[in-house]
C-alpha cells in the first residue's frame, strides 16, 4: 500500500534539477522544486546556517529552530507559539518534517504554496510578531558579508548573482534545508519496508482500524504518504454561539477568504512523528492522544463550560464525514500503538539537520 502510495505521489512531481544529489530513502520520491531556486549542497549549508541563527531575529534571542525544534520533530512544544518579543502566537508551530511533500504549508492560509513564499512570513510579520525582522534585513545582511560563514556561503550559494546578500536569496536558502528535513525511519516504514517485528501486534491492528471505513475512517482526511490530505477542514473543535462557532483569534481559511462556509477549516497536519508534536490542534487545544480519540469518537469536542463552551458536533460547518464513531478499550490502545509507530526517532538526531554554530 506505502509503495503504491509514494508511486502515484511521485508522478506529480515536477523533475528536479540535476546538480544536487539527493540522499533520499528508498521509495521515497524527488521532492517538487522550483525552477527559480534548485538545489545545491551550498545552498542547503547556507539554509541550515540561517536556520539556526537568533541574528535572524529583532533581538537576537530567537531563530527559526526556537519554533522548529530538531529534537520534537521540529515543533516547539507549546500549545501556540510564542515570538521574539514575548508575543503569543494564535496557533501551534507545524512541523517541518516532510515539509517538501506538502502542497499546503500553514494551518490557515491556502494561498502560500512554497517554501520560498512561506519563508519570509515569519521573518517579517508584524501581527503577530514572530522573528521581527521587518525593516531589520538589510542590516544583518551588511553584518552577514563580514562574516566568516555567510561572507563565504551567499556567493557560493548564489554564484551567478552580482550581489547574492539579499532577503530572497535567505529566503531561498531556507526553502533549500527545510526540502531536506525528511523522516523515514518509523517503525512504520521499516514494517512496510519488510520487517515484520518493526511494530507491534497491537499496533498492526491499529493500522487496520485507522484505514477502516465503517470503525474509524482516519485515512480519509490523513490519507496518502505524509498522512494528511493537504486539505482544510472544519472538524467540530468549537460549537460557539454568535455570528462565528471558532474563537475570533482562529477563525480558520475563512481569514483568507471571506467564506462563511469555511469558518474553523484548518489544514490537516501530518500524523508522521505524532508522539513528539503535541499538543494538538491548530491551537494546541488537546494535550494528548487519548484526548484526540475522543474528539473523533464523538463527531466533535463538547465543553461544557467556559467562554469556549458548546457542543461541536452540532457545528453546521462541521466536515459532514466526521459522524463519530465507537471505541472499545482495545480499539484504543491499538489505534495509539499505530499511531506511535509513526514516530521516526532517527530524524530528531540527525545530523544534516542539526545546529551548525
Amino acid at each position: 500500500m506505502r509503495g503504491r502510495l509514494w508511486l502515484a505521489f511521485a508522478l506529480s512531481l515536477a523533475l528536479q534539477a540535476e546538480d544536487y544529489r539527493w540522499s533520499l530513502p528508498k521509495g521515497f520520491p524527488t521532492p517538487r522544486v522550483p525552477v527559480s531556486n534548485p538545489m545545491s549542497d551550498a545552498k542547503v549549508r547556507l539554509g541550515r546556517y540561517l536556520f539556526y541563527d537568533q541574528r535572524l531575529s529583532v533581538n537576537g534571542t530567537q531563530s527559526c529552530a526556537t519554533c522548529h525544534r530538531q529534537e520534537l520533530a521540529f515543533t516547539d512544544g507549546r500549545a501556540t507559539a510564542v515570538g521574539a518579543t514575548g508575543q503569543a502566537h494564535p496557533r501551534s508551530s507545524m512541523s517541518l518534517v516532510n515539509v517538501a511533500y506538502q502542497a499546503q504549508l500553514t494551518w490557515n492560509n491556502p494561498g502560500v504554496r512554497s517554501l520560498e513564499e512561506q519563508a519570509t512570513i515569519p521573518l517579517l510579520s508584524e501581527h503577530p510578531v514572530e522573528l521581527g525582522m521587518k525593516g531589520r534585513v538589510a542590516a544583518f545582511l551588511e553584518e552577514a558579508r563580514t562574516n566568516t560563514v555567510y561572507r563565504d556561503l551567499f556567493p557560493k550559494a548564489f554564484p551567478a548573482e552580482s550581489n547574492s546578500f539579499t532577503l530572497a536569496n535567505i529566503a531561498k536558502a531556507l526553502a533549500a534545508f527545510e526540502r531536506t528535513i525528511i523522516s523515514a525511519g518509523s517503525p512504520y516504514d521499516r514494517f512496510h519496508g519488510g520487517d515484520e517485528t518493526a511494530i507491534s501486534d497491537a499496533a498492526k491492528r491499529g493500522e487496520t482500524l485507522f484505514f477502516s471505513e465503517p470503525i474509524a475512517g482516519c485515512f480519509r482526511c490523513h490519507g496518502g504518504p505524509n498522512f494528511s490530505d493537504g486539505s482544510t477542514h472544519n472538524t467540530g473543535l468549537y460549537n460557539l454561539p454568535g455570528a462565528f462557532s471558532y474563537p475570533p483569534s482562529n477563525l480558520g481559511i475563512f481569514e483568507k477568504t471571506r467564506r462563511r462556509a469555511d469558518v474553523g477549516k484548518f489544514k490537516t497536519p501530518t500524523l508522521r512523528n505524532i508522539s513528539l508534536t503535541a499538543p494538538y490542534m491548530h491551537d494546541g487545544s488537546i494535550a494528548t492522544l487519548d484526548e484526540v480519540l475522543d474528539h473523533y469518537a464523538a463527531g466533535g469536542r463538547t465543553i461544557d463550560a467556559g467562554p469556549y463552551a458548546g457542543r461541536g458536533h452540532a457545528n453546521p460547518l462541521k466536515d459532514a464525514r466526521l459522524t463519530g464513531f465507537s471505541l472499545t478499550v482495545q480499539n484504543r490502545a491499538d489505534l495509539i500503538a499505530f499511531l506511535r509507530s509513526l514516530t521516526d526517532e532517527e530524524v530528531t538526531r540527525d545530523s544534516r539537520c542539526s545546529n551548525p554554530w
